[in-house]
C-alpha cells in the first residue's frame, strides 16, 4: 500500500474493491469521490482501473485524506482556444491544398497539423448564425430557433434558457473570454456576456454591415429611424454582469483592422490568466474571411497576389502570434489549440473564396458548405501528424470539451452534441458519430452518413433557386465527391443506404415532436413548458 500520510499508519487503512452500486455519489475535484460514514469510521470510494477502491479510515485520517484527496487525484483542466474563422473554405490553408495555389502561405497553420490531429471531414451548419449555435449548445440550430442568419426577425439569438459552452466551462471553473463575430444576438440579454463570457470584445453581427456607413441613402433612415435595427453595427466592449459598451462603429476603415485588435487582446486575455493560474477558455472568432475580404494595413500588399493573399499571410500571422504566447508562457502543453471554421466559402464574385475539392458555397447543402479545415493541437494527448476522414460535427465539440474539462453537459433538454474525446485522443481510430442532418435554414435538405448523402432539396449556390426533387438523391461522395451524379448504373444497387439513413431521420423527427424548435424571435424569458401552453 502506498504511504499516504506521514502521519497515517497501515492499520488506519483497509482496502478493498467493492461495487459502485452500493455507495452514495459525492463529487470531488475533476474525480467521483463518494463517502459513507460507517460508525467509528468513515469509507471513502475512489474509481480506480476500472474497479473502485474502498478505504477504511478512522474519522481522524480521513481529515488528513480529503485534504489530500483534491491535489493528489484532481482530473487537470486544459486551457482550450478555439479559432472559428468566418466563411473560409475548406480549400484555404497549405495543408488542405491552398496556401500558396491561393496567393498567400500559410506555413504556421500548416506546422500546427503537423503538431496535432487534421479532420478532413469535419461538418458544420451551412450559415454563420446556426453554426454558431449549433456549437455554443450542442444541438442543432433549428432547436434554439436560429436555424438562419437573421433576415426579418430583428431580436434573434439564443434565449436566456440555452446553456452554452462558455457557461458549462465557467460553472466547471473556467475564466472565458471571446474577442470577435458574436451573430448569436444583439438585444439586451443575447451578447456573449450574457451567455457565460466574462469578458467580450467585438461585432454582434455581420461584417457585411461595415459597408453601411457612409451611404447617403442609409444613413437618412437612421436619421429618419425607421427601425431600431437599421442603425450603424458597433464594435462593443463587455464585462459579465454590465451592459457592453458601444465603443466605436464598424465601418470600412476599421473593417480591416479589427482581427489585429482582437488577436491582440486575446493574447492579453492569456497572459492574464496564466499569471493568475486558471484554466481558460478563449473563443476567437475571427471576421475574416467574411465580406468585404480587405487585408490590413499591415498585410495589404504583402504577398504580391492580391487582396485574397495578403489576408491568409495576415490570418496565418496572427495564429503564429498566439501560439508563440503560449510557448512563452509556458502553457502550451495543457493548452487545447483549436483552428477552424464555421462554414464554408463566399458565394459573391470578388469576395468568394475556396471549398477545394468539394462543390459548393455557404448556404447550400453541398460539401462545400459543410466540410471546413479542422486541426486540434493538445501535445503529449492528442497525436501529433494524424488525418483522418471519419465524421465529426461543430455539435460535438461541447461533449468533448465536457469530458476534458470535467464540466457538466446539460441533461434537461435533448443534446445532439457526441463526445469524441477517446477519438481525438487517438484511443479509437473510428469517430463515435455515424452522420447527421443537414439543414439549410429550417429547410431539412438531407442527411449524411458515411460516405453517403442522401438529398431531398438542392441549392447549388446560397442565392440560387431551390430545388425539390420528388424521388430523394443519393451520392456515393468518394465515388463522386463533388455531388454531380445522383442517377448512375451503381445508384440502384445502394438504395439500401437509405434505412440506416431513414433510422436517423426518424430518430431525429421523434425528439423534434418530444421537445418542439423555440420560434425565431422569441423573447426571454423562456421555458419549455410555458411555451407547450401556448
Amino acid at each position: 500500500m502506498q504511504h499516504l500520510s506521514s502521519n497515517m499508519r497501515e492499520e488506519d487503512v483497509v482496502y478493498e474493491e467493492v461495487s459502485t452500486e452500493d455507495s452514495l455519489h459525492r463529487s470531488g475535484q475533476g474525480l467521483d469521490v463518494e463517502i459513507l460514514e460507517s460508525g467509528e469510521s468513515s469509507i471513502i470510494f475512489i474509481p480506480l482501473c476500472g474497479s473502485t477502491a474502498m478505504l477504511r479510515f478512522r474519522p481522524s485520517i480521513l481529515v488528513i485524506l480529503m485534504l489530500l484527496v483534491g491535489p493528489v487525484f484532481a482530473k487537470e483542466q486544459p486551457n482550450i482556444v478555439f479559432i472559428f474563422m468566418d466563411n473560409f473554405g475548406y480549400g484555404e490553408l497549405g495543408i488542405y491544398g491552398g496556401g500558396i495555389t491561393r496567393g498567400g502561405a500559410t506555413p504556421r497553420i500548416d506546422s500546427l497539423a503537423d503538431q496535432g490531429t487534421r479532420l478532413t471531414n469535419f461538418n458544420v451548419e451551412v450559415q454563420c448564425t446556426p453554426s454558431r449555435a449549433a456549437l455554443m449548445t450542442g444541438r442543432y440550430a433549428i432547436r434554439s430557433g436560429n436555424a438562419t442568419v437573421p433576415i426579418t426577425t430583428g431580436m434573434y439569438g439564443l434565449t436566456q434558457w440555452e446553456v452554452t459552452m462558455a457557461e458549462m466551462l465557467s460553472d466547471a471553473g473556467y475564466a472565458t473570454g471571446m474577442f470577435g463575430k458574436w451573430h448569436l444576438g444583439h438585444t439586451e440579454g443575447r451578447f456573449p456576456t450574457d451567455q457565460g463570457f466574462d469578458e467580450w470584445f467585438g461585432i454582434p453581427n455581420s461584417t457585411d454591415e461595415s459597408l453601411w456607413p457612409g451611404q447617403l441613402q442609409f444613413m437618412s433612415v437612421v436619421e429618419e429611424n425607421l427601425s431600431p435595427y437599421a442603425v450603424p453595427e458597433y464594435i462593443y466592449e463587455g464585462r459579465k454582469g454590465s451592459t457592453p459598451i458601444k465603443i466605436k462603429i464598424y465601418d470600412s476603415v476599421i473593417r480591416p483592422e479589427i482581427d489585429r485588435e482582437i488577436t491582440d487582446r486575446a493574447i492579453n486575455f492569456m497572459q492574464r490568466q496564466a499569471k493568475e493560474g486558471k484554466p481558460f477558455f478563449l473563443y476567437i472568432p475571427y471576421t475574416q474571411t467574411h465580406m468585404p475580404v480587405v487585408p490590413s494595413s499591415e498585410f495589404a500588399g504583402k504577398s504580391g497576389n492580391g487582396d485574397w493573399g495578403d489576408v491568409l499571410m495576415q490570418i496565418d500571422a496572427y495564429v503564429g502570434e498566439m501560439l508563440d504566447t503560449l510557448d512563452e508562457l509556458g502553457i502550451s502543453d495543457n493548452t487545447i489549440f483549436v483552428f477552424t471554421s464555421d462554414n464554408g466559402p463566399e458565394m459573391l464574385p470578388g469576395h468568394n473564396g475556396w471549398s477545394g475539392p468539394w462543390r459548393g458555397s455557404y448556404f447550400t447543402g453541398l460539401e462545400g458548405s459543410l466540410r471546413v479545415p479542422f486541426i486540434m493541437r493538445w501535445p503529449g494527448k492528442v497525436p501529433a501528424g494524424r488525418v483522418s476522414n471519419e465524421i465529426v460535427h461543430a455539435l460535438d465539440m461541447l461533449a468533448t470539451f465536457a469530458n476534458v474539462a470535467g464540466a457538466k453537459v446539460p441533461g434537461d433538454r435533448v443534446i445532439d452534441s457526441i463526445d469524441q474525446s477517446g477519438f481525438f485522443f487517438g484511443n479509437q481510430e473510428k469517430s463515435n458519430r455515424d452522420g447527421f442532418m443537414v439543414y439549410v435554414g429550417a429547410d431539412l435538405f438531407g442527411i449524411k452518413w458515411r460516405n453517403w448523402k442522401m438529398m431531398f432539396k438542392e441549392v447549388e449556390r446560397g442565392t440560387d433557386h431551390k430545388r425539390t426533387f420528388d424521388f430523394p438523391r443519393f451520392f456515393n461522395l468518394y465515388n463522386d465527391p463533388k455531388e454531380e451524379y445522383p442517377l448512375t448504373k451503381a445508384t440502384a444497387g445502394h438504395f439500401w443506404v437509405r434505412w440506416p439513413m431513414g433510422e436517423l431521420l426518424t430518430e431525429h423527427s421523434a425528439s423534434l415532436q418530444m421537445e418542439p424548435p423555440i420560434k425565431p424571435g422569441t423573447p426571454d424569458p423562456y421555458s419549455p413548458s410555458e411555451a407547450k401552453k401556448q
